[in-house]
């Protein structure tokens, strides 16, 4: 078994299947070394966005429900990564960056604290492997009217 799949069970936690992509472009790009992975959405494991995860944050949406759906963000950017490495254990040397794009309500600016939860999950299932730099930006919507997109980039072997 894993180790980084066994912290995961640890959090209480699945791996979903790496998602399709939505539109004209590839889940992910590896050269050399890196991966990109592309932006992911909150799908949940049966491949829908939980309704508690649609809309504005400081809206219709609460931050703790965005960083919640944060969270289900980074799950399916670490699917992505085990897609294109093969495995989250010896294959991934580090998360280099996370880039959150959070649909914001007008005047809403905590983006940082939803982001939250896709950083924070990345540290708790690959370690210090999984600290990385980070950008965050509050938009005005997103595909499919997620409240949350999250995407990666990656140093592996």
């Amino acid at each position: 078994m894993s180790a980084t799949l066994d912290r995961l069970k640890e959090l209480g936690l699945t791996l979903p299947p790496a998602a399709a992509p939505v539109a004209n472009y590839v889940a992910f790009q590896r050269s050399g070394n890196l991966v990109v992975i592309s932006g992911q959405l909150p799908f949940g494991a049966n491949g829908q966005i939980d309704p508690a995860h649609k809309g504005k944050v400081g809206g219709a949406v609460s931050p703790e429900a965005a960083a919640d759906a944060a969270r289900h963000c980074a799950l399916n950017v670490l699917a992505q990564l085990r897609a294109a490495a093969g495995n989250l254990d010896d294959a991934v040397v580090s998360c280099l960056r996370l880039g959150g794009f959070i649909n914001t309500a007008p005047g809403f600016s905590a983006v940082a604290g939803v982001m939250n939860g896709a950083s924070d999950l990345m540290v708790q299932v690959l370690g210090e492997r999984g600290r990385h730099a980070r950008s965050t930006i509050g938009v005005a919507e997103l595909p499919l009217d997620a409240v949350v997109e999250v995407e990666g980039m990656f140093e592996v072997r």
